[in-house]
């Protein structure tokens, strides 16, 4: 929300500034305040002072005054007023019949719709005046070029910050009545207008009597009774409709409950600044994301003060490319942050549109506008991961499951039809292919699927899918070839071989073995994508591996991959068994040697994935022989890695006994048939009797 466009210049307040605000003959005080490192000296008003203290002391009791979104409630306030509601239904339905209307006069007079600019304004204007429920719908419109033509992109983008701003005394009134103070005792500078305005307030730039550069967001006047009256119709609208549509089966009052849920806690400036330091401890330390600071001694509900951010919109490409920064690379980043978002921390930016994502100057993605966020429990985002595996494994029995345990698929559901449906609509979707899909492309094809089974749409997945498409957008926005799955699958296949959680383990399973046999290909491609992903630790993997292999949960997969391994080793013997036995008979002339056979085709394959998986390894960051040593010497004395270090001994020993009394016992039948051929006597033809 924040946005650095050529903003009006800031200046310290005038005389002119204060004329609605009565500020006494009291005397200022100075007070030495510690900003980070270099001590500030800082003038404060007695108000201010003791509006601060105020705040502080009352900080619990305003925690119950939150403002909350409650559906029962609202109901009950707008069925006393019918009146009001109906005029609310027909100030929204005349506008847009009229645009409706005037979009289908155009197409019969021969006009190409998508390329007028003037019907472009004309909905950025009717969105804007039906107000903020509707000014969210075009903001998530405008990131989607594949939706939307380029004329309607252009203007719909103006949504994010461009809409027109209320009154600056209102905003000042709004700031003292939250802050306690007017505003020319509270900051140093402030902009003569509001650098942009969105749906729920407005920023201003400027700078606190300390020095730092701020951005003051304001909220929006009548801001709550704008979107309760249209949340309630809406809400009215959707139970109607699930009520007399068999074919809707989602809930969809309670997605909208989960919207209202939502849009009330970004009415709430204190939430959303909790939201902002709460986001910073779980990414702040990714590499080039950024998290601005809030100032809390500044902030209230209506009220926000947090650092300011110099930076362009990632949809500015060519401005950020002038800068030297390479756009598509943040948008890596970017993806890479929202996945741990949605699959690690489960503590999403549920509204990543253009205008709350800057590319900074030293080349960092900056995160702005912490309002809407949301959050997936661990169900659900072991859930995802596991139907990430499913597809890429072709395993739509396993995809079907997940489905139920998302909560798509009731535990009753048939999956018997379901199951041959996700394959056609993954018919392309196998190994690495499953990176060419996109986002918007698979949502498509499961709408269609829903509508024709039983699915229904729980509340908790339309705003995972809202962060995902509009990143996704802005992603296709600035790279037309853009994968966003193809940028995840090293993320997964990392959290697939460090996660010790035991959905990921099962997962890891299904994914490395199909009817009992050990897929090297698949492990070769999990190590690939892995080694990928800024994160992977060679060290971790190394350790969690054992440590999982040595464990009873590691059971199957240890018995399995000790066959596996012994199975190369038996193959490597072999083969230099019959390189020794040829050059003997070849060179040496030693014609007496049998040639031992080579290893089999089976036995060779598994022996060359074992080498391209090595060298898979030594390439991989962070592989250091020297460091990897000693780590080897302290593994070997682990008694876990002892066991399993037995076990293979033991396999290899049990096969050599074995193929030691198979080939003995076959000597011995050999010399038997043999030696009852030389010993058996000739049969005497007696001459017959006379």
């Amino acid at each position: 929300m924040i946005v650095k466009t050529s903003p009006p210049n800031s200046r310290p307040f005038e005389d002119s500034d204060r004329t609605n605000y009565n500020n006494g003959d009291q005397p200022y005080i100075a007070e030495i305040v510690p900003d980070d490192h270099t001590p500030a000296l800082v003038v404060k008003s007695p108000r201010l002072l003791a509006a601060q203290q105020q705040r502080a002391l009352t900080t619990a009791q305003s925690e119950l005054e939150t403002i909350r979104y409650n559906p029962v409630e609202i109901v009950a306030h707008y069925r006393q007023r019918p009146l009001q509601v109906l005029q609310r239904i027909f100030a929204v339905l005349r506008p847009t019949l009229s645009f409706v209307f005037g979009l289908w006069w155009d197409s019969k007079r021969g006009i190409v719709v998508k390329n007028d600019h003037r019907r472009a304004v004309q909905l950025k204007e009717l969105l804007t005046k039906l107000g903020p429920a509707y000014i969210k719908i075009g903001q998530a419109l405008s990131t989607r070029p594949d939706l939307v033509p380029p004329v309607y992109l252009e203007e719909l983008a103006r949504l994010q910050d461009q809409l027109p701003a209320f009154p600056n005394e209102i905003a000042y009134q709004f700031i003292e009545e939250e802050l306690g103070a007017p505003p020319d005792e509270i900051y140093g500078e402030l902009s003569r207008a509001p650098i942009a305005a969105a749906s729920l307030g407005q920023v201003y730039k400027g700078k606190l009597k300390t020095g730092e550069e701020v951005a003051v967001k304001v909220q929006r006047p009548d801001l709550k009774e704008r979107i309760t009256i249209d949340l309630y119709i809406l809400r009215g609208i959707a139970g109607w409709a699930q009520k007399n549509f068999k074919r809707i089966r989602s809930d969809l009052v309670g997605i909208l409950d989960e919207l209202g849920d939502r849009i009330f806690e970004e009415m709430d400036y204190i939430h959303e600044g909790e939201n902002a330091e709460r986001f910073f401890q779980l990414y702040g330390h990714i590499k080039d994301i950024y998290v601005p600071k809030i100032y809390w001694e500044y902030t209230n509900r209506r009220v926000l003060t947090m650092e300011w951010i110099n930076g362009t919109k990632l949809t500015q490409t060519a401005e950020i490319n002038a800068q030297g920064i390479n756009a598509r690379y943040l948008i890596e980043v970017g993806v890479q942050c929202s996945l741990r978002q949605l699959l690690e921390h489960g503590f999403f930016h549920a509204d990543p549109h253009p205008g709350n994502l800057l590319a900074t100057p030293d080349g960092k993605l900056a995160y702005l506008d912490f309002g809407m966020m949301s959050e997936i429990q661990p169900p659900q985002r072991y859930g995802l991961i596991e139907a990430i595996v499913h597809v890429v494994n072709r395993d739509f029995e396993g995809l079907a499951k997940d489905y139920v345990k998302l909560d798509f698929l009731a535990p009753d559901t048939d999956l018997t039809p379901i199951i041959p449906a996700f394959a056609n609509v993954f018919a392309d979707a196998q190994g690495a292919s499953v990176a060419d899909l996109n986002i918007k492309s698979i949502t498509d094809e499961l709408s269609a699927l829903m509508y024709e089974y039983p699915f229904r749409v729980p509340p908790y997945y339309a705003l995972i899918i809202r962060s995902l498409v509009t990143l996704e957008g802005i992603a296709i926005y600035i790279d037309p070839n853009f994968k966003v799955l193809s940028e995840a699958y090293p993320y997964v296949a990392k959290r697939l071989l460090t996660d010790p959680a035991p959905q990921l383990r099962i997962s890891l399973r299904d994914l490395l073995f199909k009817d009992g046999k050990f897929r090297w290909n698949r492990l070769e491609n999990l190590l690939r994508n892995a080694r990928s992903n800024e994160d992977y630790d060679l060290n971790l993997v190394v350790n969690q591996g054992v440590d999982f292999l040595a464990s009873e949960r590691g059971a199957f997969i240890r018995d399995k991959l000790v066959d596996e391994l012994v199975n190369g080793l038996n193959a490597l013997g072999k083969n230099v068994l019959h390189n020794f036995t040829y050059l003997l008979r070849e060179r040496v002339g030693l014609t007496a040697v049998n040639e031992t056979p080579a290893a089999s085709i089976e036995q060779q394959q598994t022996l060359e994935h074992i080498k391209r998986i090595s060298s898979i390894l030594r390439e991989t960051r962070g592989f250091d022989p020297a460091q990897l040593a000693p780590q080897i010497a302290q593994l070997l004395f682990n008694p876990d890695v002892q066991r399993l270090g037995q076990q293979i001994t033991n396999r290899l020993v049990q096969k050599a006994v074995t193929k030691l009394i198979r080939d003995l016992l076959a000597g011995e039948e050999i010399n038997q048939n043999v030696g009852h051929k030389l010993e058996q006597p000739a049969r005497l033809s007696l001459p017959a009797r006379v």
